[in-house]
């Protein structure tokens, strides 16, 4: 194997800033543009491509699979990610043991996300093409093919590596991306390359995974028009995440995170913890917040939030391709300073056949709409609601401690592992626990047997719940200082993975001081 070292002058060091438009020394077959440094400078201007190019192809377009600029011209670190630091669970009430154990433990990989309480973008509907050498790479994009994020892209896998794609792509288009696999020297990875641009179509990225970690090659390889270069990725995620920064939108301040909570049955209190935590996000965590009641013909948020609105969720799923920030915001209505609303109609004035796609659409345009997004999903089955759970961030399933909501929680997690294998559990929460002269089913027994530790277990409060929905109030408006409100608040602090501001405890405590007998 070759290994680059860098000397005192960078012989790859072209003189380029971070805002510089980027051209290939003459011979490039990646670009057109003439050179803004001398050939001399380039070790590898004098190597021939793989094939000569042929007469009757055309010359690719400029800035195949190109950056504009190249933001990692001034890198000195190597290529290899940072280390990131260890996930930080989040603190407990010292007043109440809410039962949370290893479930909040992050799996490895998964810390970026979660650990900054952010969504993940998903890829577009693209064709990718992945060529792989070693039977473990090509393992790894199998299964990053087969994550949530990935479902709307088309991946196939073909062993070869580089010179197979370059074989390959002879005769026949190339996609939107290409993934190609080499365990060559830098030299002969470089005369590949040369060869897969000539036969590449225009927009076409492409994406090399190596074996050597050196800022030297990586530069180079941006130079020529490479969109990423990744060193034997360990991890699906590596793979999904590389591939949807090709594909972010640089306009987007951020991808809000999306947390679907569902009932094991109904008549569990799904809607009303969902409300509950929205309003804990927005206020207590002060973290803008968007509420969307998905329970067409029945939806109470409009009720809980003592909000009766022209326009809601129905407008956005009768026309999701007019969607936009300017029609989102029309929609939706304010309930708090961060805290935004989208209701159902709540009537049976109608029928409501949308299909799933509409549902997946509307989900994923509210990402942009704030940080988080809550989705209050109905108690019922359908190809949108399957969609809808396997594509959230985080997932609460709310249930009772009898048989029945034990054996659907035991339903819905284990599709949910089986859905999304590159992702933390779902979250349990018992609720209702403890109502006079009930049998119920232990909380440790019932953890046990699905397998997932209860996040949050609330007792049974009939009084403190019945009068906050009547006034259309959240439980912590009416008693800040209940077991209730402290556990929603302790579930927001969770899932977002961070503490709630000091003024927002503060203000916490007036409100209990100054409450009205």
């Amino acid at each position: 194997m070759t290994t680059f070292r860098t000397t005192d002058p960078d012989p790859f060091d072209l003189g380029f800033e971070a805002d510089d438009e980027f051209a290939p020394v003459g011979g490039d077959p990646w670009r057109t543009a003439p050179a803004p440094a001398a050939a001399a400078s380039d070790p590898f201007a004098d190597f021939p491509p793989a094939r000569p190019r042929p007469e009757s192809r055309p010359e690719p377009a400029p800035g195949l699979a190109s950056l504009a600029s190249n933001p990692f011209a001034d890198l000195a670190p190597p290529v290899q990610e940072a280390p990131r630091p260890a996930p930080v669970a989040a603190p407990e009430p010292a007043a109440m043991d809410w039962g949370v154990s290893a479930h909040d433990e992050i799996l490895p990989g998964v810390e970026a996300g979660v650990e900054a309480g952010v969504g993940e973008a998903s890829v577009p509907r693209i064709a990718i093409h992945a060529f792989g050498v070693r039977a473990e790479t090509l393992a790894v994009i199998e299964a990053a093919a087969a994550d949530r994020r990935m479902n709307r892209a088309s991946v196939v896998t073909r062993s070869g590596g580089l010179e197979a794609a370059v074989d390959f792509y002879q005769n026949q288009p190339t996609p939107s991306l290409v993934l190609v696999e080499t365990m060559d020297s830098a030299q002969r990875m470089l005369a590949l390359l040369d060869g897969l641009a000539q036969v590449c179509d225009p927009g076409t990225k492409v994406v090399v995974i190596g074996q050597t970690n050196d800022i030297a090659l990586y530069r180079e390889l941006m130079r020529r028009g490479v969109s990423e270069y990744l060193t034997q990725p360990k991890s699906p995620l590596q793979v999904i995440r590389a591939v949807t920064a090709l594909y972010s939108d640089p306009s987007a301040p951020f991808v809000g995170r999306q947390v679907a909570f569902v009932g094991a049955k109904g008549g569990v209190g799904s809607s009303t913890l969902a409300h509950n935590f929205a309003w804990s996000m927005a206020e207590r965590m002060e973290a803008a917040t968007v509420i969307v009641d998905l329970d067409l013909p029945f939806g109470t948020a409009g009720l809980d939030f003592n909000q009766d609105p022209l326009q809601g969720v129905l407008d956005a799923l009768s026309q999701p391709e007019r969607l936009d920030p300017v029609l989102m915001d029309r929609m939706m209505v304010r309930c708090g300073d961060r805290l935004s609303l989208l209701a159902a109609p709540a009537t049976l004035e109608q029928d409501y056949d949308i299909g799933a796609d509409a549902y997946e659409e509307v989900t994923q345009k509210m990402r942009g709409a704030a940080p988080f997004v809550v989705l209050d999903l109905p108690h019922s089955w359908a190809p949108w609601t399957r969609k809808v759970l396997v594509g959230s961030d985080d997932l609460v399933i709310v249930a009772t401690p009898d048989l029945a909501s034990l054996r659907n929680a035991k339903n819905i997690v284990d599709l949910v592992r089986q859905a999304r294998p590159n992702d933390i559990p779902p979250r349990l929460v018992l609720n209702q626990v403890g109502v006079p002269g009930r049998p119920e089913i232990p909380v440790k027994d019932f953890g046990e047997a699905l397998g997932v530790t209860p996040s949050l277990v609330l007792p049974f409060d009939p009084k403190l719940f019945g009068q906050a929905a009547n006034n259309g109030q959240m439980v912590a408006e009416v008693a800040p200082k209940s077991k209730a409100a402290e556990g929603v608040d302790h579930l927001a602090r969770l899932i977002s993975r961070r503490e709630a501001p000091a003024a927002a405890k503060s203000a916490s405590i007036l409100s209990g001081l100054f409450k009205k007998k």
